[in-house]
């Protein structure tokens, strides 16, 4: 093959999607030509392949879960499967080569060595200098004058400046200015009716990268309430059903495909910002607003500048890379200095001393997060279980008394899911109990968080960073009118606490029973089996399913 007809042909791959994807996936069967096989290496089509794969991943996740809920043959079933783990290796393999490519073309860019006094007072004392930096900046006249990390603020400052003539198009100024609804409804669109020029615009990928999450989460929404209705439906119309699932795995793949290219796109204009920032007339810009600051940094923090001259002065007597600025060395000088600063305590006496509680084992993980409630409150543990691919979840709880209850929903992250369980839980129990106190525990540190935040501000879009869907919208919506009678509470979990290991097990039992993945019959005896296991002293167990 000519060197003409090889780029004719990566030309050709980096237009057309579906035969990039066939030929990658060639290569992955064992099955692709020579000449293919060294086009697909070429550095430009290392962000497609992985694109491909991505597509390619969610795909044959949706061949081995119609299969799964069809009457094929075991044998065709197994040969899906392994299809699907052979595409997910594959696309793991093309995210590894392309972050070592990105590695390999940084290390080629030439970076300004800022001094090492600058340096170690810039981790010695982060917020010190930041603000100082802040100070220059702002004197400057920064746009917003207070970046949140200063050093990606400088390079958003200096990417800013040399783009602030340029006139965007319409379409771009609505993608940036509308409501975040409105921004992954426009990314809903355009992996299901038709694809958008405008996202990749570098006035809009941040945004774009920000909430693609979002929009793939929807994607797989959409799948999980087509597996319910495939699930549900008689079997003379379970093939009209496994169609529409094969239509929500469709968009879902474009959507997983998008995604990455948001992530991608995001990374190579961040590159091209650190390009900007450390070359040419910005290059020095910067590098006169970091000396000022440190400048700044010296009047503010006498002493500590003087520890940090003294000390970058005796180690360049005796470094071996003191010629090149000593570029790796800042850091262990700055732990020096940290380790010598006296602390807060050691400058008071034995008043200062912190107090400590002593708890037999497991007592502190099973009971002292108990310990000032009233005898009358009700205590439950909620777990949940997320799917995979889709978004059906199971959850399940349990009370001290061995009431206990599960069932599935949908959620678009694991927290959620946990949110889910924790209001189902307590609604159920403030209808039971109708004057005592409704503490819930769950060991996800993200759910407690989110449902407090809820009920602390009385509001429950306060939420909704957490929370996505209508089901658990809904859900707190309810539960949020209850909110002085509710306590949420962290609980470690899988310690042996035997409340929680059964809201897991019911959890995960539910999400089994949603997905079809056990038979009714069977889930049946798991559910008894799991009751029994659970040592109430009191009884038969009540079930709320």
């Amino acid at each position: 093959m000519t060197i003409a007809e090889r780029t004719e042909l990566i030309l050709h791959f980096a237009d057309d999607f579906t035969a990039l994807q066939e030929a990658v996936l060639a290569r992955m069967n064992g099955i692709c030509a020579p000449e293919v096989a060294a086009a697909l290496e070429h550095t430009s089509l290392a962000g497609p392949i992985i694109l491909a794969l991505a597509h390619a991943e969610v795909l044959a996740c949706g061949a081995v879960r119609r299969a799964e809920l069809s009457a094929v043959p075991p044998e065709r079933l197994r040969r899906l499967r392994v299809h699907a783990r052979k595409v997910r290796r594959a696309r793991s393999q093309a995210d590894s080569a392309c972050k070592e490519q990105r590695a390999r073309r940084l290390a080629g860019l030439a970076r300004p060595v800022d001094s090492l006094e600058l340096r170690v007072a810039r981790v010695v004392s982060p917020a010190s200098f930041a603000e100082c930096l802040r100070q220059e900046l702002r004197d400057r006249e920064l746009p917003d004058g207070t970046p949140q990390a200063p050093e990606a603020g400088l390079a958003q400052w200096a990417w800013d400046r040399k783009a602030t003539d340029v006139e965007l198009p319409a379409p771009v100024r609505a993608l940036r200015d509308c409501d975040d609804d409105a921004f992954v409804q426009a990314l809903l669109r355009d992996a299901r009716e038709e694809e958008n020029p405008y996202l990749p615009h570098d006035a809009v990928v941040e945004r774009w990268s920000r909430h693609a999450r979002a929009a793939l989460a929807w994607g797989r929404y959409a799948i999980g309430r087509a597996e319910r209705d495939v699930l549900d439906s008689p079997s003379s119309e379970r093939r009209t059903r496994l169609d529409a699932l094969d239509d929500a795995y469709q968009d879902t793949a474009v959507l997983a495909a998008r995604c990455r290219e948001a992530l991608l796109l995001l990374t190579e204009l961040r590159d091209r910002m650190r390009a900007n920032a450390a070359t040419g007339s910005f290059a020095g810009l910067i590098a006169q607003c970091r000396a000022a600051a440190l400048v700044r940094f010296a009047d503010a923090e006498p002493e500590l500048w003087h520890s940090v001259r003294e000390l970058t002065a005796r180690h360049r007597e005796r470094c071996l890379e003191q010629a090149e600025g000593c570029p790796h060395c800042h850091r262990a000088l700055a732990t020096v200095l940290t380790e010598a600063q006296p602390t807060d305590l050691d400058e008071g006496d034995d008043d200062g001393e912190l107090p400590t509680v002593t708890l037999s084992a497991g007592e502190e993980d099973r009971y002292a997060v108990l310990a000032d409630l009233p005898d009358t409150a009700v205590v439950a543990v909620a777990d949940a279980a997320l799917g995979d691919e889709s978004t059906l979840c199971g959850y399940g709880w349990v009370v001290e008394d061995g009431t206990a209850g599960h069932g599935d929903s949908l959620a678009s992250s694991s927290g959620e899911a946990e949110v889910i369980g924790i209001c189902t839980a307590a609604l159920s129990l403030l209808e039971r109990h109708e004057d005592a106190l409704v503490v819930l525990l769950c060991d996800s540190v993200e759910a407690v968080r989110a449902v407090n935040t809820a009920l602390h501000a009385a509001d429950p879009t306060a939420a909704h960073r957490t929370l996505l869907f209508p089901e658990s919208r809904q859900l707190m919506d309810r539960l949020v009118r209850h909110r002085d009678r509710v306590q949420v509470r962290w609980l470690k979990g899988h310690v042996g606490h035997d409340l929680n290991e059964t809201a897991d097990a019911l959890a995960r039992l539910a999400l089994r029973r949603a997905t079809g993945r056990v038979a009714p019959s069977m889930a049946r005896k798991e559910e008894a089996r799991i009751l029994r296991s659970i040592d109430s002293g009191r009884g038969s167990l009540a079930v709320a399913a």
